[in-house]
């Protein structure tokens, strides 16, 4: 299969294509904006993923296990399963949304700093 693709950037195997080195890459890895960087992110995600699958595994469990419960009509022929089933999907586009502003008022101005330091270093 032919491709119009160009052909791979010439030089040694520690050259990438954007010019820096490996070793440029691994010195912006091991700053301390980095490090930041990668603490915002993971103060952020972590929790809210743990949080969202014990959710998700409670709701799987409730279904299993108390039919009852999940069986019991709030009003018409909508019951309680039907309410937390929609709530999936509603936390999952509020988790979305929370994580969308998120990146654009903590990751995004840090990672910014640290791609404008790397290619002026260029």
């Amino acid at each position: 299969m032919a491709t119009d693709a160009p052909p791979p950037p010439q030089g040694g195997p520690g050259l990438i294509r954007t010019g820096h080195t490996t070793e440029e890459f691994v010195e912006v890895q091991e700053s301390t904006e980095f490090g930041e960087l990668r603490r915002a992110h993971r103060s952020f995600a972590f929790p809210l993923t743990i949080a969202f699958i014990a959710w998700y595994l409670l709701y799987v469990l409730l279904s299993n296990y108390a039919g009852g419960f999940m069986g019991t009509k709030l009003f018409g022929n909508i019951n309680v399963a039907l309410v937390l089933g929609l709530a999936q999907f509603a936390t999952t586009f509020l988790i979305a949304w929370f994580y969308s502003r998120h990146a654009a008022t903590q990751l995004d101005p840090k990672s910014e700093a640290i791609k404008s330091r790397l290619e002026s270093d260029a």
